[in-house]
């Protein structure tokens, strides 16, 4: 009786141990079986993060090349708004220049004034004609300034253009059809400094004119204001 106790607690021993073997082995497998669906799931999700981190950098890379792409449209947009505004300007210049040599506006600045007068002294017997301003005298200083640079002259305040007509009519001298009497006072707006020098070269125009018996004075200005053309504002 004791040896079939023995070996029935045996039994039983064995019968329990084997259960529990049996469970520990299908307990680990449906943990293996877990782990490795949780892990193939953590494998896809991985996966599927991967991928869309690969999409929104490829989009990311397209929308910053369309940025670049279109922030060089705005800068080729604004440097054609900016060339227009400096073509505007320079139309602008422009047509006030034009306005300005047509006679259309007044203009003033620095530059010099040249009076011719007629000789103080005529010798008994010498011919009046010879010792007087004639257009050819007034001609050469115009020619001079334009040469060197002048902006606006005018004889006498009367503005004088590229079509104007300079002519004697006995003691006066006819500008545009509006006469004028000796003195002559030619102001001219430009650079005085030039327009000063290319007057005393030597043998130019003053010397011309002194030889011609005209008297000469030349005087730079600080402020020459030259009224606009006759019939025009």
């Amino acid at each position: 009786m004791k040896v079939k106790g023995n070996h029935l607690i045996l039994s039983i021993v064995c019968v329990v141990l084997g259960f529990m073997i049996s469970f520990s082995y299908q307990f680990t497998k449906s943990e293996n079986k877990e782990s490795s669906r949780l892990t193939n799931r953590q494998w896809e999700r991985e996966f599927e993060y991967r991928n869309t981190l690969i999409k929104q950098e490829e989009l990311n890379r397209n929308l910053q090349q369309e940025l670049f792409e279109r922030q060089e449209k705005v800068r080729k947009i604004e440097e054609d708004l900016a060339n227009q505004e400096q073509n505007l300007f320079n139309l602008v210049e422009d047509v006030e220049k034009l306005r300005m040599y047509v006679g259309e506006i007044a203009v003033q600045g620095k530059g010099i004034q040249v009076t011719l007068e007629d000789a103080s002294y005529v010798p008994s017997k010498a011919n009046v004609n010879n010792y007087i301003v004639h257009e050819g005298h007034l001609q050469k200083v115009i020619n001079e300034l334009l040469i060197s640079g002048a902006d606006a002259i005018a004889i006498n305040g009367q503005r004088i253009f590229h079509d104007s007509y300079i002519s004697c009519i006995g003691p006066v001298v006819s500008v545009d059809g509006t006469q004028h009497p000796a003195p002559f006072v030619i102001s001219a707006i430009g650079d005085s400094e030039v327009l000063n020098a290319a007057l005393n070269l030597t043998g130019g125009v003053k010397d011309q004119l002194l030889n011609d018996n005209i008297n000469v004075k030349i005087a730079k200005q600080e402020q020459i204001l030259l009224e606009p053309k006759l019939g025009t504002q």
